[in-house]
């Protein structure tokens, strides 16, 4: 007989399953053990004293196969399946488990976060853990899916880069055989060159950003959603984005129900858009024109607009990077084509048009304080036909965080890094 998952049995047959053992629970004349796979888990009833002997040598997590006859019940217990439950036919040992260093089956999660992060692999089968991480996939599922739909390209850029993408010190170095190198802190450069020779493109990568802050929202290697379009403004860029954003939680919320009412988020809604110039949302949120948003600041925008998308557009130049094209191509210029983009309290991302122009990146590259010659590959890239582009990136961690209404990053991260944490 082949294996069945737990959410496809049906009343009235038989069937095999293999799982964990998420919980056991001993009577006098029968014994209960609730089994996990990775769609639910299921009650199975034990009568048979010899099926009762194997069942009281089992640890929890112990891996098992049940041969049993489906049954419909009224069952109670959390998260299990509540129309059936399976009568234990047979029993097979398939890997006992040792005393385990965490806690699986906790009802609500009480193990402190580091040391749930200390054994992620086992943190992982606590059901509303898993939950975070079926919803990523589907983020990330949905991101690919809505720009192949849109006719983008997905496009692999390189992780060692030999000079910094956006500048400043926050690099990783490392030896790359006699030469100096670097994790790349960002796509960025690469997919503006590949914009301009495919029009629009996008990808899924891991950046590395060797920041020494230690705070809910922020990890120093995350996975960035990036794309990048020629012939776009920072406002059609802002609508890819949009669009984008609601197409990924309208998935969530039809794909993900289960997971979403573990974690307690059956409420989520597709996020209307709420557009303001840089100059009226400083304003609004309490701060200084020519300064950035606190997080305080952040969250009192959002507060405004409970549940949207909060898009703060045309920054200062001096508050954005060299590359991003300055109002009227004007190196002189105080007001920027650049836009951040708030959700849940938190910024998820930064875009804009970019500067297509060698002699403006240049003289924007100096004035950030900036080599040129550090960047030639990538100016020289702009003098064989470039058209006007934009882009932006999304953190797939940040998104998560957000979207599960998680209070740390690292919960949304399946094996965090950050100052103090390589391992596992």
């Amino acid at each position: 007989m082949a294996r069945k998952y737990i959410k496809d049995v049906k009343e009235g047959e038989s069937a095999v399953l293999e799982g964990w053992v998420h919980e056991i629970r001993s009577l006098s004349k029968m014994q209960f053990i609730l089994l996990r796979d990775s769609t639910g888990l299921v009650q199975c009833v034990v009568k048979d004293e010899r099926l009762m002997k194997i069942v009281s040598e089992l640890t929890l997590e112990s891996v098992v196969e049940i041969e049993g006859h489906v049954n419909k019940a009224n069952v109670k217990a959390d998260l299990a399946r509540k129309d059936v439950e399976v009568h234990v036919k047979e029993i097979k040992v398939l890997s006992k488990a040792e005393t385990l260093p965490i806690q699986v089956n906790e009802k609500t999660i009480t193990t402190e976060l580091p040391n749930r992060l200390d054994f992620r692999y086992l943190d992982v089968r606590k059901p509303k853990v898993a939950a975070i991480f079926k919803i990523q996939s589907e983020i990330a599922n949905s991101f690919r899916e809505f720009f192949y739909k849109e006719g983008f390209i997905e496009i692999q850029t390189p992780a060692i880069i030999g000079t910094a993408s956006e500048g400043g010190t926050e690099l990783f170095e490392i030896k790359y055989f006699e030469k100096k190198a670097y994790l790349a802190q960002s796509p960025q450069l690469y997919k503006q060159m590949m914009a301009c020779s495919m029009e629009k493109v996008f990808t899924v990568t891991p950046v590395w950003r060797a920041e020494k802050h230690n705070t809910t929202r922020h990890i120093n290697e995350i996975r960035q959603m990036d794309i990048e379009v020629a012939f776009t403004n920072q406002e059609s860029i802002m609508k890819y984005q949009e669009k984008v954003v609601q197409y990924i939680i309208k998935n969530v919320i039809e794909k993900c129900k289960k997971e979403l009412e573990i974690l307690g988020r059956s409420d989520l809604k597709v996020p209307k858009a709420i557009y303001l110039h840089y100059e009226d949302a400083i304003k609004k949120s309490g701060g200084k024109i020519g300064e950035d948003f606190t997080p305080e600041q952040e969250r009192k925008l959002c507060e405004m607009y409970p549940g949207e998308i909060v898009f703060t557009h045309s920054w200062p130049t001096s508050l954005k990077v060299f590359y991003i094209m300055p109002r009227d191509e004007k190196a002189s210029a105080k007001e920027s084509c650049g836009f951040d983009s708030l959700y849940g309290g938190v910024e998820i991302s930064s875009g804009g048009q970019r500067i297509h122009i060698p002699e403006l990146l240049i003289q924007r590259i100096k004035a950030k304080e900036l080599n040129p010659k550090d960047f030639k590959v990538y100016i020289d890239s702009f003098r064989f036909g470039a058209p006007p582009h934009s882009g932006w990136s999304i953190g797939l961690e940040r998104l998560t965080q957000m979207i599960c209404g998680l209070d740390n990053i690292k919960e949304a991260t399946l094996f965090p890094r950050d100052r103090e944490r390589i391992t596992p």
